[in-house]
């Protein structure tokens, strides 16, 4: 049974191991069942604005972090809609990117396009405290999951590793010594823009310990969306991917440059091309890479229609 108070007294060394967790997701990397009822999606106006706020919870009980990471893809080839979880969640070969490497060494051009259309798409989740919600004020004060992009990350990366010494380290997941999120939402361009975001003071989010300890019991498990059984098998995921590219039953998918395609990220320098490179094909339609929370479950449910 998860201790409360162990959760307060072990607070700072909690903070440190959660930069230590946060450091390593910097380096290359190496969900579960649905959920839907649980998750808080923000709601935005005509013109693409919203706002709320809210606070990032601890990790739930008899867990060790208040986040998980999870890699995704979604595009429609000429066979249909791909739209699957990346075994590189789980530090594994996935089909997807081991194909856009081969693609990306060709030195094709066209290859290149197609794989910045079929790059994987991150995704964090984590538990929230709703503080303040217009669109719908009947979900403050409810823990709720919360699933964002690298946006929303990097403002929770830069509170935890501030670039002035002027200004406070806070963890921003932590009861007493966090703080809380105002989250605002813009239409830039066509897409939704999180620059404005931002932290508020650090403060406990209340006063009282109890009333903390029953928001903290109300938290969802984050492990079961990095769960391999959740996850299909490479070879699941192949013939998936083949069926939506239309590729060739024989086309050779694996490829030992796995790990030098750029699968979120242009490349420093050109990789060199490979003999019989591959032919152009068709180029898939793309989920936006727009850190929209909704954008994936939209394109998922149209696939399925």
């Amino acid at each position: 049974m998860a201790d409360f108070s162990a959760l307060k007294k072990n607070s700072k060394s909690q903070f440190d191991k959660l930069v230590s967790e946060v450091q390593k997701l910097n380096a290359p990397a190496q969900g579960g069942k649905d959920q839907e009822d649980n998750f808080w999606k923000p709601e935005v106006d005509k013109a693409g604005n919203g706002y709320a706020i809210f606070r990032f919870l601890p990790a739930p009980g008899n867990e060790d972090l208040p986040y998980v990471r999870v890699w995704d893809h979604g595009f429609q080839g000429p066979g249909g809609w791909y739209i699957e979880k990346s075994l590189t969640t789980l530090g594994e070969k996935d089909p997807v990117s081991e194909y856009n490497s081969q693609l990306w060494n060709s030195g094709i051009e066209a290859n290149k396009e197609l794989v910045r259309k079929q790059k994987r798409r991150l995704s964090f989740i984590s538990n929230i405290y709703i503080v303040k919600d217009p669109a719908h004020p009947e979900n403050e004060g409810k823990v709720m999951l919360y699933k964002y992009g690298k946006k929303i990350w990097d403002k929770i990366e830069l509170a935890m590793n501030p670039e002035f010494e002027d200004e406070q380290k806070i963890n921003p997941f932590d009861l007493w010594t966090g703080a809380n999120f105002k989250l605002k939402i813009r239409k830039v361009e066509g897409y939704r823009n999180y620059d404005k975001s931002e932290f508020e003071a650090a403060a406990p989010l209340f006063d009282d310990d109890d009333a903390m300890e029953a928001v903290w019991k109300q938290e969802h498990g984050l492990a079961e969306f990095v769960d391999p059984k959740n996850f299909k098998s490479y070879d699941e995921l192949k013939a998936r991917l083949h069926k939506a590219l239309g590729l060739d039953g024989q086309t050779q998918v694996r490829t030992t440059a796995a790990e030098t395609a750029p699968w979120d990220d242009e490349p420093a320098a050109t990789p060199a091309p490979v003999q019989r490179a591959a032919a152009p094909r068709p180029a898939p339609a793309a989920v936006a890479e727009d850190d929209d929370d909704g954008s994936l479950d939209f394109f998922k449910k149209l696939a399925e229609d």
